[in-house]
């Protein structure tokens, strides 16, 4: 059989069942005796059970197989949940996930030595398990790290190739503040000189810091040791690296016993390159879509075809009045041709706020407090692309509510609060936005410390600091490496990694902003658009350019008088309703000339970025049009003020204007 035409479906199911086996484990840690979810969990255990096993995926379905034997305990009655059995379980669970994203990758299985966790699995059945049994059945290479016929499979094609292989082992220092990040460096300089091909933790338990001070990697490089050796020990703090050649006779002797066992069917040299390579342009990237917005969307397409008929007959009629009629129906089915299409690419938040109980668990039991995730809104709908991208800011914002945010039960008592603090996640849908509030009910941002902090990282002055709104003060923790936290823990700092969040989210076409309130919680309100493909813009010219806002950023049209535009410290402002706000001359900005003569009327865009507005004067205003934004590629991607581009009916090439970056 060939397995490869099943690849995909296996790889979307089994995401599926491991989504379903992860929300429901947090509920019946919740509710152990509800006998309808240990069913569902039982029941996704053994289907992706069976499912591996058609596969020849042994080591998944060995693994299920023993979650499925405890899992069916618990559901005779013969054994209660706790604490240490839910731990197994889901430790179970993530090892399962690392073999499932290996198939993901390279297009088939990676055999692992799971002895520890069935061990594991085994105690709790028996009675007989603790926090270090099962270790002792991990049998690691003599080179320090469990290594398997894949890899030295892999080791043996690359010294062909004159790549040689090392075992390094890093040891950091106790004081190092942000390990994963360390250990990033570390990865990022090894790779300068060939490949990593296995570590120990695994890379995702580096990401997460689930190690202690010290983790090895098996690379393949085409460098000297020594080189290798000084390029590491410029990485600061960093107390030890050891590393060493591994000797051939390793490869060739564990090489020999991997000929002597039988190769299953499908998975030989020839073959591996091309499933893998199908694989890294299919997984992921695939939706369920309902069957009624695609019958639609064939309706749609069948009206396109229609009225393309009907214009090439009107052309050769030459009647302009019925031509005239076709196109105004061409634009209405269009339109209604790019909403249907904007459904087919909208799938609910649901996908990405699901991952989030899974993490608000384990952070409460390392940080020591009882945290409770709301979730609102999670039907929510969002086009597919921003799904992908969101769940990185999101994870920064729950890390914090939680760490700095909630605090200590015996705290909360003495405020007044309940002991278990509360994190909401909540969206839904404003006009062409979608909003995604993240809040929790903890201390809320000391709106002082984050000034002084400003003033001491002269990012802004003491004069100016007495002028600052609130809103403009809470805008500083998004500055790289702002924290005004004493102390920065393994979880988080109120400021690291903030950022990120906003860099992300602007890159989206969002904005991010605060509310915070002393002891009664802060909230972030991030809004997205509902597209990054097609947008309303109002094109603007600038002497000769043409250039395009998105009417989503657009709050009002106006003509001030010259005389109207006022000078404070040395930047200019106009009054609009009583507010003062930034005036930006957009001809300087994009550097073209200025067509405008002084003392006449100047049109002004008000421009918005969140609660922030700025008026933005142009030379004139074409009109209202729909575009299609194009990327502007990697040459370009260094040019902020511009989020992407357009072509006109015309031809003529039109930037795009990222009101975030001018604001």
């Amino acid at each position: 059989m060939d397995n490869a035409q099943y690849m995909k479906l296996f790889i979307e199911e089994s995401k599926e069942h491991l989504q379903n086996l992860n929300n429901n484990l947090l509920v019946l840690e919740q509710q152990p005796d509800n006998t309808e979810v240990i069913n569902e969990i039982f029941r996704s255990a053994h289907t992706l059970k069976g499912m591996a096993g058609s596969m020849g995926f042994k080591t998944i379905a060995d693994l299920a197989h023993a979650m499925e034997n405890v899992l069916d305990r618990i559901r005779k009655g013969n054994m209660g949940v706790n604490v240490e059995i839910m731990d197994v379980l889901f430790e179970a669970l993530d090892i399962l996930d690392g073999l499932i994203q290996d198939v993901i990758q390279v297009g088939m299985e990676n055999p692992q030595d799971i002895s520890g966790i069935k061990s594991k699995l085994e105690g709790v059945i028996n009675g007989t398990n603790n926090k270090d049994l099962g270790q002792s059945a991990q049998k690691p290479d003599k080179e320090g790290l469990s290594l398997d016929e894949h890899h030295f499979h892999v080791i043996d094609e690359a010294v062909k190739n004159g790549f040689t292989p090392y075992y390094i082992e890093v040891k950091l220092k106790e004081t190092c503040l942000m390990k994963a990040a360390r250990a990033y460096i570390v990865f990022k300089a090894i790779e300068n000189f060939g490949h990593i091909i296995h570590s120990h933790p695994s890379a995702q338990d580096i990401e997460e810091e689930k190690f202690g001070l010290s983790f090895s990697v098996v690379a393949v490089c085409k460098a000297e040791l020594d080189t290798i050796k000084k390029e590491l020990d410029s990485i600061s703090e960093i107390e030890n690296i050891n590393i060493r050649e591994i000797q051939p006779h390793d490869i060739k002797s564990r090489n020999q016993s991997e000929n002597r066992k039988p190769q299953p069917q499908g998975t030989d040299r020839g073959t591996i390159p091309e499933v893998k390579d199908r694989l890294s342009k299919t997984a992921g990237r695939s939706i369920r879509v309902d069957i009624e917005r695609l019958d639609r969307l064939m309706n749609l397409v069948s009206e396109l075809i229609i009225i393309k008929n009907r214009i090439q007959d009107l052309q050769r009629y030459n009647d302009t009045a019925a031509m005239a009629e076709s196109v105004e129906y061409l634009g209405r089915v269009t339109s209604e041709l790019h909403d249907a299409v904007m459904k087919v690419r909208m799938i609910p938040i649901q996908t990405v706020f699901e991952r989030f109980p899974r993490t608000v668990r384990e952070l409460s039991r390392s940080t020591g407090k009882e945290v409770k995730l709301n979730i609102l809104g999670a039907e929510t709908e969002i086009d597919r692309t921003i799904i992908d991208e969101i769940g990185e800011p999101l994870i920064h914002l729950i890390r914090n509510a939680i760490d700095h945010g909630i605090e200590a039960p015996q705290e909360r008592v003495a405020l007044g609060k309940p002991p278990v603090g509360a994190v909401e996640l909540k969206a839904y849908h404003d006009g062409d936005n979608v909003v995604i509030e993240v809040s929790d009910d903890g201390r809320g941002i000391d709106i002082d410390k984050v000034l002084k902090r400003a003033v001491q990282q002269n990012l802004v002055s003491r004069e100016e600091a007495e002028s600052l709104t609130q809103q403009e003060i809470l805008q500083f923790i998004f500055e790289p490496g702002f924290s005004t936290a004493e102390k920065v823990t393994d979880i988080s700092g109120r400021g690291v990694g903030m950022d990120v969040v906003k860099t992300k989210i602007e890159s989206m076409g969002g904005v991010v902003d605060i509310d915070s309130r002393p002891n009664q919680g802060t909230r972030f309100i991030i809004r997205l658009p509902l597209t990054l493909s097609i947008i309303q813009a109002l094109l603007v010219s600038m002497g000769q350019e043409v250039y395009a806002i998105p009417i989503g950023s657009i709050k009002e049209i106006l003509e001030v008088p010259a005389g109207a535009i006022k000078m404070v410290r040395q930047k200019e402002f106009i009054d609009y309703r009583g507010l003062l706000i930034p005036f930006i001359r957009l001809a300087k900005a994009l550097e073209c000339p200025d067509e405008a003569k002084s003392g006449e009327l100047v049109t002004v865009v008000i421009v918005k970025k969140g609660e922030r507005l700025a008026a933005l004067s142009v030379d004139g205003l074409i009109g209202q049009q729909e575009i299609v934004i194009k990327p502007l590629g990697k040459a370009l991607s260094k040019i902020k003020i511009m989020s992407g581009a357009t072509i006109l009916g015309d031809g003529r090439v039109v930037l795009i204007l990222d009101i975030n970056h001018l604001v």
